[in-house]
């Protein structure tokens, strides 16, 4: 390839020099698809997406974090190829599951890495379950506040792409996801166009979004004092181009936990990690790691 040539990228630009298994297990009775890399005998890190998403969010980030930590990237319930049963998912359904998968996997303890839909779950789990949590990186946060305006906002975008999951509608909802242009790449606009082509997803597309509903978000939500409660050190990233709800709900986040910092990434949007890796692999695994 010339030097004048852009490079090919994808998803095994990552992946292709990484040892990980990608498989199913029965989490709580959700047959659950992961992926799994690092040494066992490893501190765990389980790492969970957002609204609609899968574990390949996190193909920039297992193979560095899992030189230091045994990763356990998970597709939540509903989201991804993992099993999408008929009732509501609401954020206590999020968390049986996940302790089911620690189980799994016997970590007693772990760390947890949240984007978006995943920090709302990873800040419950450690609210409920703070002897199984050691430390939490919390990424376009939700779970504090939530808007009319951002909530109609997601459930049009999901559900057109879901009733007519087309290249193009598909790809609409990657522009606000991912500042950049070069960072939508073909391989994840492909994958959940696969995941929205999916029968059960369509079936079950009301019961992933009822979060959008305000009566359920509402119950969902955790109050400041639930948040002030945390008690596991807690990284926050404020992604400085995302929706100004998710920046501000950073903002609010982190001066809340007792124990936070705060991690500017100025020029990236809802999916820091994967946008861009070169800042966030680094900055997490030095908090991570102590």
């Amino acid at each position: 390839m010339s030097g004048s040539e852009p490079e090919y990228r994808s998803i095994w630009t990552w992946l292709r020099e990484l040892e990980f298994r990608q498989g199913w297990c029965d989490a709580g009775g959700i047959r659950t698809r992961y992926a799994e890399a690092g040494d066992p005998a490893l501190p765990g890190l389980l790492l969970l997406h957002g609204t609609g998403g899968h574990w390949e969010t996190f193909a920039p980030n297992l193979g560095p974090l899992s030189e230091h930590f045994h990763c356990v990237a998970v597709d939540m319930v509903g989201n991804g190829f993992s099993a999408k049963p008929d009732y509501d998912y609401e954020i206590a359904v999020y968390v049986r599951q996940l302790l089911a998968v620690l189980d799994h996997f016997g970590m007693a303890r772990t760390s947890l890495v949240g984007m978006s839909l995943g920090a709302w779950v990873a800040a419950r789990l450690a609210l409920d379950a703070p002897e199984r949590i050691d430390r939490v990186v919390l990424m376009s946060p939700a779970g504090l506040v939530a808007t009319a305006s951002n909530m109609a906002r997601i459930r049009a975008e999901r559900t057109k792409a879901v009733q007519d999951p087309n290249w193009e509608s598909i790809k609409a909802m990657f522009d606000h996801l991912i500042a950049e242009e070069r960072n939508r790449i073909a391989d994840v606009i492909a994958l959940r166009q696969a995941i929205y082509r999916l029968p059960d997803t369509r079936s079950t597309i009301d019961h992933l979004l009822v979060l959008q509903d305000p009566e359920a978000r509402e119950r969902n939500l955790l109050s400041e004092d639930q948040w002030r409660s945390i008690s596991a050190p807690t990284l926050v990233v404020a992604s400085g181009k995302d929706h100004s709800e998710y920046e501000s709900t950073a903002r609010r986040v982190a001066a809340l936990l007792p124990h936070s910092e705060l991690l500017e990434m100025p020029n990236v949007k809802h999916w820091p990690h994967f946008e861009d890796p070169q800042v966030f692999n680094p900055a997490a695994l030095k908090f991570l790691l102590g």
